[in-house]
């Protein structure tokens, strides 16, 4: 049986927020963890902290907007460690105020495109990339971020607990998000690779605004369980902590 010492996991946005948590929650059970950031110095002081915990650490520049940067962390990867054993992610935009703005019939063509760039296509395509090296590990888990906002059911119930939340690019791109998940776990059901989607909370981040209930330090719980899933943990799901969400 594989070791957590001989696990890697790629996180990306791993520099400050719920992506740093993941990263040092997973390095301190022993993964190694590679840390996607855009900016060089961010990046690095990320690995810094995390070595202060204790965490096996490195970083690669990761900017999901350069076409090139799927490639790029596909060699370092390959070159460094042979294989992937986790990918989260972590890295998403919002260029919507998120509650109490209903926008879907004034909503730019730009805002979409960016949204959905950054948070659906640049997910497709970096988890296409690795999905070679996803295979080469023993169990390859994939965790995709992605919000309780991109839930239709939760959105169209009566009295919805979500109802103030209607930004429609940023909600739409989570829901696609999802599809993703759902369909590639389908494609892999017949392999040790589980792919799954995560509601991390409504978490104190700069997305999340100060108003959010959940700390920053609580945010990994949800990307922990999922990346970590044993042979018979769930695949194709959405989950927020251990719990299943609706569509």
């Amino acid at each position: 049986m594989e070791t957590n010492q001989n696990k890697v996991a790629f996180i990306t946005g791993a520099n400050r927020g719920i992506g740093f948590e993941t990263a040092r929650r997973l390095g301190e059970l022993g993964i190694t963890v590679v840390v996607g950031a855009r900016d060089v110095a961010k990046g690095q002081a990320a690995v810094k902290q995390l070595e202060t915990f204790g965490v096996k650490a490195e970083h690669i520049i990761y900017d999901a907007n350069k076409s090139d940067s799927a490639a790029a962390a596909y060699a370092y990867l390959e070159k460094n460690f042979g294989k992937l054993d986790i990918l989260v992610n972590n890295a998403g935009m919002a260029d919507e105020q998120l509650f109490g703005k209903e926008n879907a019939s004034s909503v730019s063509a730009d805002v979409l495109k960016q949204t959905f760039q950054t948070n659906f296509f640049d997910v497709i395509a970096l988890t296409q990339t690795l999905l070679p090296l996803i295979k080469k590990a023993t169990a390859g888990r994939i965790v995709n971020l992605s919000s309780i906002l991109g839930s239709l059911t939760l959105h169209s119930m009566p009295k919805s607990p979500i109802d103030p939340a209607k930004a429609f690019a940023y909600n739409a791109s989570k829901t696609a998000l999802n599809a993703y998940t759902v369909h590639l776990a389908h494609e892999l059901r017949d392999t040790p690779i589980k792919v799954n989607s995560a509601h991390p909370g409504w978490v104190k981040t700069e997305l999340g605004g100060s108003s959010a209930p959940m700390e920053i330090a609580d945010s990994y719980k949800t990307s922990v369980y999922l990346a970590t899933l044993d042979e018979n943990g769930p695949n194709g799901g959405f989950f927020h902590e251990t719990s299943p969400l609706p569509w």
